[in-house]
This record gives structure tokens, C-alpha cells and sequence, in this order.
């Protein structure tokens, strides 16, 4: 897989999503769960959407259940938690796996090309995509959506 915009997804109501859709466009992608202490960051990546949805950016999150079990609802229950108690707006896909023989392309594309490479540690690890469709930053799941570090380079790449 040589560029991002050649993977499809599959959106939360089960249609496949070319990457291709977005090209151009800077994305923010995430890999989420909603029983897991890092959960209320739903609250800023959402707050980053309002921010910055009308200079181009687009969250991308995907629900995952790969660490600790933490994510064990359909993807209907995680849209209704995700919009109940956080009012998410911006686009929620079809779980994933993240890790082992299942990893989604899209995770085995940006684990391979972010620096630096290798498997998501936890849940809400963050990927910033610049408009080219590069990887432009890479960022631990202990990095807030409110994070200085994060907000200076989605302003970098708006």
C-alpha cells in the first residue's frame, strides 16, 4: 500500500469509505473506546472539531476493543454513548482491530509510516494527516486533544 488515499473503511452504518474521499483534506484519526480512563478525551477531540472543522480538518475515529476490552459495544451503542454524553459530531467508522493477524490496513498503513513505526499502545493514540495525505505527527494516547503539542500541529498543517 503505497498512499493512504488507496484504503476504504467502513463507515458506522456498514457502506465502505474510500480514504480517497478526504484527500486534500488534513484528518486527525483516533482510535477510540468508551470504557476506558482516557474516554472523557471524546469531550476535546470533539472540542477540536468545532475548533477547526471549518478550516478543513476531519476526525476520523475508530472504535477498537483491542485493549482491555474496552470497547465491547456495537457500533449503534457507541454512537449513542458517544453522542449522549460527549455531543460527537465528527465521523465515528465500524470497529477495528488495531493490533495482532486482524489489524486493519489502515492501521497496518500508519503504524508502518509514522515515526516512529510500531504498534498503537492504547486507546485515543492520534495520527495528524497533512493535506498531501503524509503522516505529519504521531501522538501517545497521554497527549490531550488540548495538548499545546497537538493543537500547534493541526495548525501547522490547516
Amino acid at each position: 500500500m503505497s498512499r493512504l488515499y488507496d484504503l476504504t473503511v467502513t463507515t458506522s452504518k456498514g457502506q465502505a469509505k474510500p480514504l480517497a474521499d478526504y484527500e486534500g483534506k488534513p484528518l486527525l484519526i483516533v482510535n477510540l473506546a468508551s470504557e476506558c480512563g482516557l474516554t472523557p478525551q471524546y469531550a476535546g477531540l470533539q472540542k477540536l472539531y468545532e475548533t477547526y472543522q471549518e478550516r478543513g480538518l476531519h476526525i476520523l475515529g475508530f472504535p477498537c476493543n483491542d485493549f482491555g476490552g474496552q470497547e465491547p459495544g456495537t457500533i449503534g451503542e457507541i454512537e449513542q454513548f458517544c453522542s449522549r454524553n460527549y455531543g460527537v459530531t465528527f465521523e465515528l467508522f465500524d470497529k477495528v482491530a488495531i493490533l495482532g493477524e486482524d489489524k486493519h490496513p489502515l492501521y497496518a498503513y500508519l503504524t508502518t509510516h509514522a515515526e516512529p513505526a510500531g504498534d498503537v499502545s492504547w486507546n485515543f493514540e492520534k495520527f495528524l494527516i497533512d493535506r498531501s495525505g503524509h503522516i505529519a505527527g504521531r501522538f501517545s494516547p497521554k497527549v490531550t486533544p488540548e495538548d499545546e503539542t497537538l493543537r500547534s500541529a493541526i495548525e501547522t498543517v490547516l
